[in-house]
């Protein structure tokens, strides 16, 4: 089936989940989540896949719920975790390898009723990717490879915009007298860009700047791909 939009409903829908953030709610409406989100993001899936895997062959475009797609359940018992049982953000994401979907390289989007986000990278580091990046960028060579590629990214956008750094003290092998140090100071590294959420509901126009938005973004991916390949795993 063809990709063609997700719903006006769509949005006003997850409008209505802000409004009523319980079990109950939700399950008395689950078809209209079906109808409205949960097959259109299928279909996404697999057709947004399609133009990716011309990009990076081996981009891996699942439509299921816990790959390409996320639950819309909320994990409330984490500790700080947001206590609302309901998503009203639906993420998807296509990764890179074999690793975490969270911690691979990834093409990645969002929408709310406030937002439509495209991003890619990797949001945040889990200390194995964490360990890996810091590893990969202590080379001089590396490091302004990844400093030429954000600017680079910036150049073609100036919407374009990259994650802020999270860290204060530079970790081992690092200081202010390097190169772009400052590198080492991130707890993710991703570069995204914000639209307006209304897009979701036009299918081709969705699909094409999207696809835009990856491909000026695929060096960042192919360099963080590059880095996952050096993560050790317990």
């Amino acid at each position: 089936m063809e990709f063609s939009g997700f719903g006006k409903g769509a949005l006003a829908f997850l409008k209505q989940i802000q409004k009523n953030n319980n079990k109950e709610w939700f399950e008395a409406h689950k078809d209209e989540y079906q109808q409205l989100i949960l097959e259109p993001s299928r279909t996404f899936v697999v057709e947004m896949g399609e133009h990716l895997q011309a990009l990076v062959p081996t981009i891996n475009a699942e439509p299921k719920i816990n790959k390409s797609l996320y639950r819309i359940y909320r994990d409330t018992r984490r500790m700080g975790a947001n206590k609302a049982p309901i998503k009203h953000r639906i993420g998807v994401i296509f990764w890179q390898g074999r690793t975490k979907r969270m911690q691979s390289s990834a093409f990645y989007m969002h929408f709310s009723p406030d937002e439509l986000m495209v991003a890619v990278g990797v949001r945040w580091f889990e200390k194995p990717m964490l360990d890996a990046f810091r590893e990969y960028i202590l080379d001089d060579t590396r490091r302004t490879k990844l400093w030429n590629i954000l600017q680079d990214i910036k150049a073609k956008d100036s919407d374009y915009t990259h994650l802020e750094k999270g860290y204060k003290r530079y970790p081992r092998g690092f200081n202010a007298e390097m190169e772009h140090a400052d590198l080492s100071l991130y707890k993710g590294m991703a570069t995204f860009k914000r639209l307006n959420p209304d897009l979701i509901t036009d299918g081709e126009a969705l699909i094409d700047t999207l696809y835009k938005i990856y491909e000026d973004m695929l060096p960042l991916q192919e360099f963080m791909y590059e880095v996952s390949l050096g993560v050790k795993e317990d």
